[in-house]
């Protein structure tokens, strides 16, 4: 499980956070409640949070099935980081709400905006870089926060504001292409040097 550090925790936390972008995603969940698209916070952030934890126990015996190293899978990884970190930054749009009607817990609340692919690859990701218990608090202390939002969405709303929302997004975009690009180069430095 590896050893507790509260500098790797931050790291782990901040990772994770920009990743699932809950913040982001208001503008989402508060069209979903003006189109009265129901979803149940609790459901959301339980099942994300069981979801994002099997697939962090599973998903390197996945890899292996494939003959990939978790550092290989950690390079890929970064790139999607990469990616969605661009897609903060420069307001590029690539997933879009075209969902059938009902219910909204399952799509697109727990899949994709917060147990999306950036989440799974994250938490692969991060799994070359720090310890297991590090990175399961930061996933649970992301999933509190998750809940906190999907359940006072109108109030996070107007506290924050649209620009607020605007410069959080722009602010942990750049963040994330940091990280990303720190996560390519010490793994492709592993790698190089086997």
């Amino acid at each position: 499980m590896g050893v507790f550090n509260l500098k790797d925790l931050i790291s782990a936390f901040i990772v994770l956070f920009a990743i699932i972008d809950v913040s982001g995603s208001l503008p989402i969940l508060v069209d979903l409640k003006n189109k009265e698209r129901f979803f149940s916070p609790i459901k959301a952030s339980f099942f994300s949070f069981i979801i994002l934890l099997a697939f962090f126990f599973v998903g390197e015996g996945i890899l292996r099935l494939f003959n990939v190293d978790i550092t290989s899978f950690a390079v890929a990884g970064s790139l999607v980081i990469f990616v969605v970190a661009c897609e903060m930054t420069f307001g590029w749009e690539i997933f879009k709400m075209d969902s059938p009607g009902g219910s909204a817990t399952i799509v697109p609340v727990i899949f994709p905006l917060i147990a999306g692919p950036g989440a799974f690859t994250a938490l692969l990701s991060l799994k070359a870089e720090f310890s297991s218990v590090v990175i399961i608090i930061a996933l649970t202390l992301n999933m509190i926060i998750v809940f906190t939002v999907l359940k006072n969405v109108s109030l996070v709303e107007k506290i924050i504001g649209k620009g607020g929302i605007y410069v959080l997004r722009k602010f942990f975009g750049i963040i994330l292409l940091a990280i990303s690009v720190k996560l390519f180069i010490s793994n492709v430095t592993f790698l190089l040097g086997k």
